[in-house]
């Protein structure tokens, strides 16, 4: 056997046992109040590497799984059909281009095909329940995946408000978030930056509490007037003060 034939051996059974070794057990300590689920971690091939005799497939191990919200209105009824995009900003790298000075490139050997890490985020749409579900697939880097980027509620509802005239507004357009998770300790955390809180100005108020400022809740339509012979007040002459006092709230008017 040739000093080249000797050499590759090795080489291929060493690149071979980088590309299938085992997986670790997925660790899980949850600190996103539910907000991540359905985690795995998975092993993808992302490109090929040619070498003089032979060539191997580069993998990747991914984390992947949801990250979930719910959806509803000033009143707290779940909406159906609003679709929520994650978009990332930043994450961490997938490593160093390879050093020849570090034997990268040994006897020539060298990458061909580049690997292609994306970090993936398909957008959720609300169920009738008002939950939605982003389903993710990030790189594993260094024992860690820490992506940082932006949740877009229902994206396009003012182009959808004037091509059918009627569109759910969502009142946070936007927010930031960081999702992080350390392989080794399990370590989960999902942040979602500063959200607003919504407050109305209730009660009459002495003073200068009169004028308390901010807009008051979103008015309530108001119940639909009963029909003339539904109504007792109508059917019966004698109910002389029920009559008066639905006809002072514009009822059967």
């Amino acid at each position: 056997m040739s000093l080249k034939y000797r050499l590759a051996a090795p080489l291929l059974a060493l690149a071979l046992s980088g590309c299938f070794g085992g997986m670790k057990t997925l660790r899980v300590v949850d600190f996103t109040d539910a907000r991540v689920t359905d985690l795995t971690l998975t092993k993808r091939v992302v490109g090929k590497r040619e070498f003089v005799f032979f060539s191997t497939v580069k993998t990747r191990v991914f984390l992947e799984g949801n990250i979930q919200g719910t959806i509803t209105d000033y009143r707290g009824n779940p909406i159906e059909g609003v679709s929520v995009r994650a978009v990332a900003d930043t994450g961490r790298r997938a490593g160093p281009e390879p050093d020849p000075a570090a034997g990268d490139d040994i006897f020539g050997i060298e990458e061909t095909a580049t690997s292609f890490v994306t970090l993936s985020f398909t957008p959720g749409i609300s169920d009738t329940m008002g939950l939605f579900k982003i389903r993710f697939s990030l790189p594993v880097v260094e024992e860690q995946v820490d992506v940082r980027g932006k949740l877009i509620y229902n994206p396009g509802w003012d182009q959808q408000k004037m091509n059918l005239g009627k569109a759910y507004e969502p009142q946070l357009k936007e927010s930031p978030f960081r999702l992080y998770y350390n392989v080794d300790t399990g370590f989960l955390a999902f942040a979602e930056g500063v959200r607003p809180v919504i407050v109305s100005p209730v009660g009459e108020g002495k003073g200068r509490m009169e004028a308390l400022p901010g807009a008051p809740a979103p008015a309530q339509a108001a119940p639909a007037a009963p029909s003339p012979a539904a109504s007792p007040a109508a059917a019966s002459p004698a109910a002389g003060p029920e009559e008066d006092l639905f006809k002072a709230f514009g009822f059967g008017e």
